[in-house]
């Protein structure tokens, strides 16, 4: 008598268990993911559109009325066209300041290398209050160590007001953000060959061209990178606003905390969260499309 008995009579067993291991690898980074990210946010976009009153509290009803009053007030325009313009002036120092640092970090021997990493490293390693913090004793009105080494160089004739300003905020940003764009800029040179700079110049290729032709096209991806990173990073800060720019400088991420724990407003709170959201989604996936495009058409 034949047996017709398969011989492996386990193995779509074995497939499918092989097939499923994947997601139950995955199941408790996705849970992670869900409760902490997905749920709360979209808890607060629901609230959002609830409405609010002084007496009555929060009323779970489906309003726009949260919405309407942002989109008509000129007081939010101004305060998220500060919020977008402290963020844009903070990249665009980060990058003219951090690119060529990290340049010259990329160049330097073992030892220095080694020591101004650590240098540029060291203000991720103290709490972001405590450098804003610093940098307010630093501007410190018009008697502040700023101001007087700025008029004992001869470069200003009277005090600048630093504390309360959008440009103190940009300062302290730019001092907050720079190890991001360096960072960035220094991972992007580690792919540079230092010998193709030597070979362009045994060429006659100039400084110039070098750095027109072969050090940009292979920083700019860096560059793009830090600055999303910084401009993000600028636009929800809300330590340094509200520290150096105070209650009279309001940014969004700062409105939304007053909203929740001083006026109790949890649902504008909220709107105005939810917006900035989706502002620096659309601004940082349009740039990156629109840079990235352009950059490819003109190192092509």
């Amino acid at each position: 008598m034949v047996d017709t008995a398969p011989a492996h009579p386990v193995a779509p067993a074995r497939d499918e268990g092989r097939a499923s291991a994947p997601w139950a690898l995955a199941a408790p980074a996705l849970m992670l993911f869900l409760g902490v990210l997905v749920i709360p946010l979209a808890m607060t976009v629901l609230l959002s559109f609830h409405d609010w009153g002084q007496y009555k509290g929060i009323e779970p009803v489906l309003i726009l009325k949260n919405w309407h009053e942002i989109a008509t007030d000129p007081y939010y325009l101004e305060m998220f066209g500060r919020t977008f313009r402290i963020a844009l002036l903070t990249t665009l120092i980060t990058a003219v300041l951090g690119a060529p640092e990290a340049y010259i970090l990329n160049r330097m021997a073992g030892p220095w290398k080694s020591f101004f990493l650590l240098v540029i490293l060291g203000p991720l390693l103290i709490s972001v209050v405590a450098r804003t913090l610093g940098w307010a004793l630093l501007f410190g009105g018009n008697n502040g160590l700023v101001n007087k080494l700025l008029m004992s160089l001869g470069l200003i004739d009277a005090p600048l007001p630093f504390m309360f300003t959008e440009t103190g905020v940009v300062v302290a940003l730019a001092h907050v953000m720079m190890p991001f764009m360096v960072l960035s800029v220094w991972a992007a040179l580690q792919r540079l060959d230092p010998q193709i700079e030597n070979a362009a110049t045994s060429l006659g290729a100039g400084s110039f061209t070098i750095m027109r032709r072969i050090i940009m096209p292979q920083i700019m991806p860096g560059v793009l990178a830090g600055a999303i990173i910084v401009f993000s990073l600028s636009a929800s800060a809300f330590a340094t606003p509200a520290i150096i720019g105070g209650r009279r400088l309001k940014v969004a991420a700062t409105l939304a905390y007053d909203e929740f724990l001083n006026t109790l407003n949890w649902p504008l709170g909220a709107a105005v969260a939810v917006l900035l959201l989706v502002a620096l989604v659309l601004i940082v996936v349009g740039s990156n499309a629109l840079i990235e495009r352009r950059y490819a058409e003109v190192f092509r």
